[in-house]
């Protein structure tokens, strides 16, 4: 009986550390998915400044290209991928980019003649990235959510973009 008694513990011991065991490596797991959601997080919210200013980017080319005296704004982000003003294809665009914090379409930020002047995410998470943006993005600063991440093109803001004459040929007859 002794020894039954001494085996009995020596399982409870057992029986003990494995438990002790199973928490730390719980505990473990818990903090690795964590660290792994904060670096995901972060590669999207980098990704997500790319997108914006691409789609920034764009939207100002649309704008700069005049058709006539005339000057606007794109009515659908696929005028970014075929300006309809002209016959053949004039890209702003490379392609329409997904919100990368949904994996959604972005949502649109207009003006009141319904225009496209920027897009925005529609995730309510709080960025890392509270400071330090380049200018043109400086009003991001101390955001408290990705919804607040404007991606704007202003004209009324901006300067205006002046193109580079068409310079002539040589040997042309034109000016």
């Amino acid at each position: 009986m002794i020894v039954k008694s001494s085996e009995n513990s020596q399982r409870g011991a057992i029986l003990l550390l494995l438990l002790v065991m199973v928490v730390i490596l719980g505990l473990s797991a818990s903090m690795a998915g964590q660290s792994w959601r904060s670096t995901m997080q972060r590669a999207r919210e980098a990704e997500l400044l790319w997108r914006g200013q691409q789609y920034q980017q764009a939207i100002a080319s649309y704008y700069a290209v005049k058709h006539g005296a005339v000057q606007m704004l794109p009515a659908k982000l696929e005028h970014l991928l075929r300006d309809p003003r002209f016959p053949g294809v004039v890209r702003h665009l490379r392609k329409l980019y997904d919100d990368p914090m949904t994996g959604k379409a972005w949502e649109l930020v207009t003006d009141p003649a319904e225009r496209i002047i920027g897009v925005r995410s529609s995730s309510d998470l709080v960025p890392f990235r509270k400071d330090g943006f380049p200018a043109e993005l400086a009003a991001f600063k101390d955001k408290e959510s990705y919804l607040e991440w404007e991606f704007v093109f202003a004209p009324s803001r901006r300067s205006q973009t002046t193109r580079k004459p068409l310079t002539p040929v040589p040997g042309s007859t034109k000016p």
